[in-house]
Formats: structure tokens, C-alpha cells, sequence
């Protein structure tokens, strides 16, 4: 576009397209609304008379929708059809349609699209090909459309139904009616909590054993969203779909690397950049601004550390961790040596501190290996419990040694 208004300037410029100036052309589009030029369109045939004369469709009875190729996973979300997906000018275009609907329980290998290409020239050509075929029968060019009579409801739709689901909720359900943001806050947490526990439980490629658990709770902790999506929009504060354009704009926005010019190799640098945009977004004087207090102790030092490192305050590795952990250890020895209750309470501080440093350039979540050790540790013990009942043995009866004797043996038959 740049250069059609580069060569504005030095005449008048005929600039020609394929069809109606005023169908799928996003770069009329651009040029009308650009105060540096002036711009007269021509009427003309479009495309899509050719289309509905070949189809013998009408689109007004039919409730057609047109599609751009580039953007079908996102404009066709919720929609069943019938569609016309324009702007199918590239083997990438066609592969990435056939993803977004084979990811689906859509169309499968013997549903049959229409492709229409040129139409109205010599060689034009109107042809049916499958799904499993799209990307591979269809030699695209700028004239390449595609005809698709119903598709299987996609992942927007599914998200319609359900935000309708959590409306009708709110409206006839007595507990339901009853709840606010307030109220829902021990069910958020507890949902979040129930995730994290089948993440932790989810077995290990391919089996993945455990991922229709994970799915539920995922599931449940996507109903407090809505939920409080819903609670929002009747209070006339912000809608689910503000809350969904929201995350989306800011997610371009704090991935330059991706969506724009900046360059970032390493998750570090990602990391990096993501705490400079972010401080900018909120006008903060401090990267330590913004962290939430209440987390759980852990996770928040992880997080502390996290937000010092983005602007290189940090060992270059794991190996300068060691060494201030030792260093954290012989003091809290020193304090427990003195006597003094405050001092050993504070260099224990420092120790856990230390602890999740270390944890830290290791790759490992602290919260979650503490999580996980803890969880071990009751199953072992569980399992004592159970070997004592067996042999008739009282816990409360048995000294260290008998206990540590039961202990090694769980241990030993877990291995």
C-alpha cells in the first residue's frame, strides 16, 4: 500500500483488482480511510456474483457468511455455516483451515468443500475435495475460494453455549443467584488447587494418564471465570468478551518477539522483556510493584527473585546459589547456637530464601517440588500406617528406631 501512496503523490494512479474494489480487498479498504491520498472506487462485479451463479445459492436465504482464508479459525469460531472462505491464496492458508477443523470433531476425511477458482476466466475451475485432501488437491492462487456448506460447530461455539449455560445458572438457581465475587473466592481458589494436584498427577508421555482428570478441573476452574465474568456484565463493569480481547491485546503486546521486530532467543530474554513492556503498561517506578502479597510464601520469593533477575540482578548460574546457601546454613547454626529466637527465625528466612534461589536457576518450581515431596512423604507415611495395622504394631508404642525400621521397608518396597 505503501507504494501506491508513494505514487500518488507524483499523479493519478490506477490501481486494479480482481472483482468488486469493495469485496475482500483489504488494501481499498486502507486506502479510503488514509488522509495522505484521495481515493475514487469504481464500481464493478464482484467475485461473489460468479460465486452464487456457479452454486446456485442464494446467500440471503441461505444466511451465507464471508470468510477471509487468513483469519477462518477466529471469524468462523461458533458458526455452522454456511460458508464462503475468500483469500485462500496460499498452500499455508489451506493447511491451517484443515487444522483448525481437524482439531475438531468436524468434518472428517469423506466431507466434501468446494473449491472455486478463476471464476469467470477461461480456465476456471470448480472441483469438491475432502478435508484430509485440502491442502494437497488445491494448487492456490489470489482467485482460489472455498465453498463450505455446514461445519462442525468449533471451540467458539462451544464457549458460546457454555457462557448461555452460566447465564441460565444465574437466573434460575437459588445458590447461584445468591453469589458474588466476594462469595466465590474460597470455590476459585479450591479449583485452582484441585488443577494444580491433577498436573501434578498427570502421568508422563504418551500415556498421559490422568488427562481426563486434568480436563474436569480445568473445566471447573473455566466456570468461576465465566462465573465471575457473568457477575461482572450484570453489574455493568466489563463482559467475558472484554475479559477474552483484553488478554489478547496484552499478550500481542508483551510478545514483540513474536509480533513484532524485537529479537529475544533464550526464555530469559523473553522474561526480560515481558517485566520492562509490563512496567511501562503500568507506570511503575519499581519492578517489585504489582506483586501480590498473599501468595503463598514460596511462590512469592520465587517471584521476587524472578522480577530482580529481569534487570540483572542475579548469579549468572546455579553455581553462585551454592555457596550463598551454605552461607545462609552456617549462620542459622550460629543462631540456633546463640539462643536467639528472633535471629533464628530470620535466618531461617534467609535458608528458605536461599533454598528457592537455588530452585530457581535449577528450573524447578519450589512450590511445586515442596508440593510434590510433601504428597511423598504422606503416602509413605500412609503406607507405614497400614504395614504397623498389619503386624499389629501401635505407632504410638514403637520408639524411633522401630518407626525408621518401617519407614526404610515402605521405602524399599515403593522402589
Amino acid at each position: 500500500m505503501e507504494e501506491l501512496v508513494i505514487a500518488a503523490r507524483d499523479g493519478e494512479v490506477l490501481y486494479a483488482v480482481p472483482g468488486s474494489p469493495l469485496v475482500a480487498e483489504h488494501t481499498v479498504e486502507l486506502l479510503r480511510v488514509d488522509p495522505r491520498v484521495e481515493v475514487e472506487v469504481r464500481p464493478a462485479m464482484s467475485f461473489l456474483d460468479l460465486v452464487w451463479g456457479v452454486l446456485g445459492v442464494d446467500p440471503l436465504t441461505s444466511g451465507v457468511r464471508l470468510i477471509d482464508g487468513h483469519d477462518f479459525a477466529v471469524e468462523a469460531a461458533g458458526d455452522r455455516g454456511p460458508l464462503l472462505v475468500a483469500q485462500c491464496d496460499s498452500a499455508l492458508v489451506l493447511s491451517d483451515i484443515k487444522l483448525s477443523v481437524e482439531s475438531l470433531e468436524g468434518p472428517g476425511p469423506a466431507t466434501q468443500v468446494t473449491a472455486l477458482q478463476r471464476l469467470g476466466l477461461p480456465d476456471e475451475a470448480v472441483f469438491s475435495v475432502t478435508w484430509e485432501d485440502l491442502d494437497r488437491a488445491v494448487e492456490p492462487d489470489h482467485l482460489t475460494s472455498l465453498w463450505i456448506p455446514c461445519l462442525a460447530p468449533p471451540v467458539g461455539a462451544e464457549l458460546v453455549r457454555f457462557d448461555s449455560l452460566v447465564r441460565t445458572l444465574r437466573a434460575s438457581c437459588p445458590w447461584d443467584r445468591e453469589q458474588t465475587h466476594h462469595s466465590l473466592t474460597r470455590h476459585l481458589l479450591e479449583e485452582t488447587y484441585e488443577v494444580l494436584e491433577a498436573i501434578e498427577a498427570l502421568g508422563p508421555a504418551p500415556s498421559y494418564d490422568g488427562a481426563a482428570h486434568l480436563e474436569e478441573e480445568l473445566g471447573d476452574l473455566l466456570f468461576q471465570v465465566f462465573f465471575h465474568a457473568r457477575l461482572a456484565t450484570e453489574e455493568g463493569l466489563f463482559t467475558l468478551a472484554d475479559v477474552a480481547r483484553g488478554i489478547h491485546d496484552k499478550l500481542v503486546n508483551r510478545h514483540p518477539h513474536v509480533f513484532g521486530t524485537v529479537e529475544a532467543e533464550t526464555a530469559g530474554q523473553v522474561m526480560r522483556n515481558w517485566e520492562q513492556i509490563k512496567q511501562a503498561e503500568k507506570g511503575r517506578s519499581s519492578v517489585m510493584d504489582g506483586i501480590p502479597g498473599h501468595l503463598p510464601s514460596l511462590l512469592y520469593a520465587h517471584k521476587v527473585q524472578r522480577k530482580a533477575a529481569s534487570v540483572g540482578f542475579d548469579w549468572d548460574g546455579v553455581d553462585g546459589a551454592w555457596p550463598k546457601l551454605a552461607e545462609e546454613i552456617g549462620e542459622l547454626e550460629a543462631a540456633v547456637a546463640r539462643g536467639a529466637p528472633a535471629a533464628v527465625e530470620d535466618e531461617l528466612g534467609d535458608v528458605l530464601f536461599a533454598v528457592v534461589n537455588v530452585a530457581r536457576h535449577l528450573g524447578v518450581d519450589p512450590e511445586a517440588a515442596l508440593r510434590s515431596a510433601t504428597a511423598k512423604f504422606r503416602d509413605r507415611f500412609m503406607a507405614l500406617e497400614g504395614l504397623a495395622a498389619g503386624r499389629g504394631l501401635s505407632l504410638r508404642e514403637l520408639d524411633l528406631d522401630g518407626l525408621d525400621a518401617l519407614w526404610e521397608e515402605v521405602k524399599a518396597g515403593q522402589r
